[in-house]
């Protein structure tokens, strides 16, 4: 979706100026988020690699430069090549650190080294896990309603399809692969969806393909072209139409992304691969794979006597099953092409379009140029230009692009980018319309478009898939139905929760906004735009911040009810930029009403986000976690590796002073303090080659490398068990680890967690409960002391009344969250008839406690002794 200043949603100033406007790269929205997780990674290399991934060879260095200048790119020191991690079966079981850094030049990663790592820590979780000790179970989303389209219709959605395959001998069997979710299978058109590679070694998804000759056979990309290429590792195949996959292959796709298989409908061992790597052709159905090509290569599609594949360097034809390959000329067309596709239509092969991006570059007020685009048709052999759709958008189409002719008349053709556009020729004469974004009269579906397919032998009913989902239409494009429920796919950014409540989430999602959970697994949209960080008032629950793109806060008082947010973002000095795309944003996690938001300055408030205190930093940084452990102490950490203090005393807000920096240079993911930030402190960071979680136990005047036992990965955050302080837990890229010792060893704990990106970290104190936001696997949450089997019961008191007489106790403290049972029972039997009788009566003492009241009177003529129990049922 779009960002505020698309959408009027702006900090309170009535007019930004042009300096005040998010920067973007080259590559718009969806690269600015690329870079910003590549570079916090510390994978700078891979970052400058993203930055020419949406750009052409005659303004790529222009490019690079422009990303470096926006603080998306650093200046990468002397380097050497990066080794995949190797560890002894000795040293798993000791918990051994990794070695040191060597001295001297830092080490590179490469997209091979860190594909490779990422498959070395998943393969411990690559078959279904055991029953033993406590579970992870999905809470959602099953779907969401209310989603967002740049019409004026509501729709469910769920998350980013990336890959789509219908199967050529049963049309109600479908195939989605989820952007970093999966494989996702369906018997039904949509109706129903079964996850089916949850413990792969890598859930990131490319391409999808059936085998024509044998449905039952299937083949999967691991490593999505589109955006995580980078973790791609090799090709997935199915012998039962999806159900079930075992690697064909790894080598030579390990770091590279998908953007195209295909099998060769005369011959099933035949494969042709497009990759962010190349082209490449399989003759022993995805064993191995010979390299054709070297330009990228987004498609590839079956002629009448010929393949086409388009690249970054255009258009080529082979015809001699990909064996060589030439040169196809297509008229006016540029050097070379951000994003080129193809598309032939089965009714006639001789008939086929490309649809790409590349020079000239259009320059844009107040942003980056964006490319020019280019529609092709090829009839009677020859290849003519056709004019563009109108309203196309090409500023993100190294992300959202593709072509696909329809299959039964060559006259009709379906182009992808931000929205579909349908084109129909008659005669001479092109007729367009967007089919996905119907304004304020009809039916429309999500923008941001991946991936398209049809069903066999039905040419009417079209399957798209885009940032918010998968959607069907049985007329073209004319009408849509959503196929988003049961395919839990959400890429949750960050969580929140009510304290009082066990069945309350709400959290920030990739392009679709920020979204509740009020226990059933059907999830409700209740803000718009791109979903960031969010803060839930730990004594008024009803009160909710939470932040869009480039941290524009919006607040409820209503428990976040759609159409009951106020904007209430902080006023930026002029000239001041603007931080992460999702700044972190954090409120007290004790008591008061403080929220704190760091950009490239601390913005505090102590009512709620109405006012706010700016607090500069001592010198130049940005903000990339915040920690409040109380109304008046808040931390914040610092891309570089500063954490720094403020605190409120005498009616102000100290300037911040920096705490020992526990890994220098190194980003900051996120900071957990005990009230008044001088004890102990946990900082986490992604930053690789080095520690990655620190324990301080004086404030941040000293800091201890608490990363042994750890896989090398980025962890992103901490969650501290109320109960007991030395019982901690971190999410890493791949899976959660427990420590029951203050960090001291760690252990995994992911059983029955899917092997997805974990970005947040939220633990129930009063539930017992643990929560993890996943991209793309929606949220997880996990029982840390196991689900109760048994009542809790004892006595909390014991009482006497005189005979006759009535009295009444109260019992407080009582966790809301938890369902009880309370009775009085006389200490003495008297057989023969009853001896009292008790009432409860229940008050919400306040956000998350409840006071028992419970009023006893003796039934008989003399004194009784008693005793008052309780017997607690479920803390969930």
């Amino acid at each position: 979706m779009q960002g505020p200043e698309d959408e009027g949603v702006v900090p309170r100033q009535a007019v930004r100026t042009e300096e005040q406007l998010p920067a973007r790269p080259y590559g718009g929205k969806a690269m600015l988020r690329l870079l910003e997780l590549l570079e916090t990674q510390g994978l700078s290399p891979l970052a400058e690699a993203a930055a020419s991934v949406a750009t052409t060879d005659d303004v790529r260095t222009e490019a690079v430069a422009h990303a470096r200048s926006l603080g998306l790119l650093s200046e990468a020191p002397p380097a050497r090549r990066a080794r995949p991690r190797k560890r002894t079966a000795a040293a798993e079981q000791d918990g051994e650190a990794e070695p040191a850094e060597e001295a001297g030049a830092a080490e590179v990663a490469t997209p091979e080294t860190v594909a490779a790592t990422y498959a070395e820590v998943a393969a411990d979780r690559t078959g279904p896990p055991t029953g033993t000790g406590p579970q992870w179970r999905s809470v959602g989303p099953w779907t969401v309603t209310n989603g967002q389209t740049y019409g004026s219709s509501r729709v469910n959605v769920s998350g980013r399809v990336s890959a789509l395959a219908v199967d050529p001998g049963n049309p109600a069997h479908v195939l989605a692969g989820a952007a970093n979710g999966g494989v996702w299978e369906s018997r039904d058109r949509g109706a129903s969806w079964a996850p089916r590679t949850d413990y792969a070694t890598t859930l990131t998804v490319g391409a999808l393909a059936f085998d024509p000759s044998a449905p039952a056979k299937v083949y999967c990309g691991l490593g999505e072209g589109d955006w995580w290429w980078w973790l791609g590792n090799g090709v997935l195949r199915s012998a039962d139409g999806g159900a079930s996959w075992t690697p064909a292959c790894t080598a030579p796709f390990v770091g590279q992304g998908f953007h195209a298989l295909k099998v060769d409908p005369g011959n099933g061992q035949r494969l042709f691969a497009g990759t962010t790597g190349g082209l490449y052709v399989s003759t022993d159905s995805g064993t191995t794979w010979t390299q054709r090509r070297a330009a990228a290569t987004f498609a590839i599609v079956r002629g009448t006597s010929a393949w086409l594949a388009s690249s970054t360097d255009g258009l080529f034809r082979s015809t001699d099953n990909g064996t060589t390959w030439n040169a196809v000329t297509l008229p006016g067309a540029p050097a070379s092409f951000v994003r080129l596709a193809v598309s032939t239509g089965p009714s006639n092969t001789d008939v086929a379009y490309a649809f790409g991006t590349g020079a000239p570059w259009i320059p844009q007020p107040g942003g980056s140029p964006i490319p020019t685009g280019y529609l092709w048709r090829r009839a009677g052999g020859t290849w003519t230009a056709v004019a563009l759709p109108p309203g196309l958008s090409t500023g993100q189409s190294w992300y959202d692009w593709y072509v696909a002719a329809a299959p039964d008349v060559d006259t009709q053709v379906y182009c992808g980018a931000i929205e579909v556009h349908r084109g129909d020729l008659s005669g001479t004469t092109w007729t367009w319309q967007t089919i996905s974004n119907k304004g304020t009269t009809g039916q429309s579906i999500h923008p941001d478009q991946h991936s398209i397919a049809f069903e066999p032998g039905n040419p009417n009913m079209v399957y798209a898939g885009c940032d918010g989902g998968l959607f069907r239409s049985p007329d073209r494009g004319i009408t849509w139905v959503n196929c988003n429920n049961g395919l839990t796919i959400s890429e949750l950014e960050y969580l929140a929760q009510d304290w009082g409540s066990a069945r309350w989430l709400i959290g920030g999602t990739q392009d679709n906004g920020t979204n509740r959970w009020t226990g059933s697994p059907v999830w409700e949209h209740v803000e718009d735009a791109d979903g960031g960080d969010v803060v839930v008032n730990r004594q008024n629950p009803a009160i909710v911040v939470h932040s869009r793109q480039w941290g524009a806060l919006f607040r409820s008082t209503s428990r976040g009810d759609w159409g009951t947010w106020s904007n209430v973002t902080p006023t930026r000095p002029a000239g001041e930029g603007l931080g992460l795309f999702y700044p972190p944003l954090e409120g007290s996690a004790t008591s008061g009403d403080t929220v704190a938001l760091a950009m490239q300055a601390l913005y505090v408030s102590r009512d709620n986000a109405t006012t706010w205190t700016r607090v500069g930093f001592p010198a130049a940084g940005t903000g990339t976690a915040v920690g409040v452990p109380d109304p008046d102490t808040v931390l914040v950490g610092l891309s570089d590796g500063r954490v720094l203090r403020t605190t409120f005393t005498a009616g102000a807000w100290s300037a911040l002073t920096a705490l020992t920096s526990p890994r220098p240079g190194a980003v900051i993911s996120d900071l957990v303090a005990t009230p008044g930030g001088s004890g102990r402190i946990w900082a986490t960071s992604t930053s690789r080659g080095g520690g990655r979680v620190f324990r301080s136990d004086n404030g941040g005047q000293a800091w201890v490398d608490r990363s042994a036992g750890l896989p090398p990965l980025p962890i992103n955050a901490v969650s501290v068990d109320d109960w007991n302080s030395n019982r901690v837990w971190v999410a890493a890229d791949l899976g959660v680890y427990q420590s029951w010792d203050g960090g001291a060893s760690w252990g995994d704990y992911s059983a029955t967690l899917p092997n997805a990106f974990i970005g947040d970290l939220v633990f129930h104190p009063n539930a017992r409960v643990l929560r993890a936001g996943t991209r793309n696997r929606g949220v997880w949450e996990i029982p840390v002391d196991g689900w109760m089997t048994q009542p809790i019961c004892g006595t909390q008191w014991t009482g006497t009344l005189a005979a006759n007489a009535s009295g009444r106790w109260f019992t407080f403290g009582w966790p809301a969250t938890w369902h009880m049972l309370w009775t009085a029972v006389p200490t003495s039997p008297a057989p023969g008839a009853p001896q009292l009788t008790f009432k409860t009566q229940v008050e919400r003492a306040d956000a998350e406690h409840v006071t028992y009241w419970i009023t006893v009177r003796n039934l008989t003529g003399a004194p009784i002794t008693f005793e008052g129990r309780y017997c607690i049922l479920s803390r969930y």
